[in-house]
């Protein structure tokens, strides 16, 4: 048995890659920060479904809560799934920001770097040690590193800077055949940022080549696709999940 974990699984991209992974056949460790009744709805829809998935709480900007989490995560591998390792990570979690350069307050500077930048390095460092041979990890970017979009400066910058991480991953880890690929969204309808109004979905989607906005199935099938063996020979990559945006 596979089994994955899923940073900020409880919804959009990360509710729907679970779901993806489950009909896949993998097992799923997903995590959410507060909303502890959308993880349970979540897990349930899985088993009801012939899955198997198990929720865990976690905050991604607090590096001190890592350590309970690599013992929760080791302890439900064995009892839930009777297996040593991971065969998956999706570094997923996080949320937006819109607010012009010159009004970004250093709290919110290092909350995005936290959540972004430097939960998703400590973590994949603290849960490498459970990673089986040949395991695959998916690093969640954004298309906002390749358009610059006015007001959502440090968010981008910390999103490049986990697609350049990727790549250093993909060259560190490759001694156990881990294969390390990030993932670039754009415009998605999710919660992120405060979503979507009708508006902003008009210009968005006049600005995608295939006229509309993505869904977060559309971003969580290439995710199951790079843990799955369809993904086998895909290493060190930023795919652009987008529609075509600016292009």
């Amino acid at each position: 048995m596979s089994v994955i974990v899923i940073t900020g699984g409880s919804r959009g991209i990360g509710a729907s890659t679970a779901e993806h992974c489950a009909q896949r056949g993998m097992g799923v460790i997903l995590t959410f920060n507060t909303n502890a009744e959308a993880a349970s709805a979540l897990v349930e829809r899985i088993q009801a479904a012939g899955g198997k998935a198990v929720a865990l709480q976690l905050n991604v900007a607090d590096v001190s809560q890592f350590g309970r989490f690599h013992a929760a995560v080791q302890k439900n591998l064995q009892a839930v799934w009777g297996v040593e390792t991971l065969a998956g990570l999706v570094n997923n979690a996080g949320h937006g920001l819109f607010n012009p350069l010159e009004s970004v307050t250093e709290v919110q500077f290092d909350d995005l770097s936290s959540v972004h930048l430097k939960g998703p390095f400590f973590l994949t460092q603290i849960l490498l040690p459970l990673m089986g041979e040949g395991a695959s990890i998916v690093n969640l970017t954004s298309a906002t590193t390749r358009v610059a979009t006015s007001g959502v400066a440090p968010y981008a910058a910390f999103k490049g800077g986990l697609e350049v991480l990727t790549r250093y991953m993909a060259k560190e880890f490759a001694n156990r055949g881990i294969r390390v690929n990030s993932v670039s969204p754009g415009a998605i309808r999710t919660e992120l940022g405060g979503g979507l109004n009708d508006e902003l979905e008009v210009l968005l989607s006049s600005q995608t080549a295939l006229g509309r906005v993505g869904e977060p199935q559309d971003v969580a099938r290439v995710i199951a696709m790079l843990l799955s063996e369809d993904g086998g020979w895909i290493n060190a990559q930023s795919i652009e999940v987008a529609g075509g945006y600016f292009i």
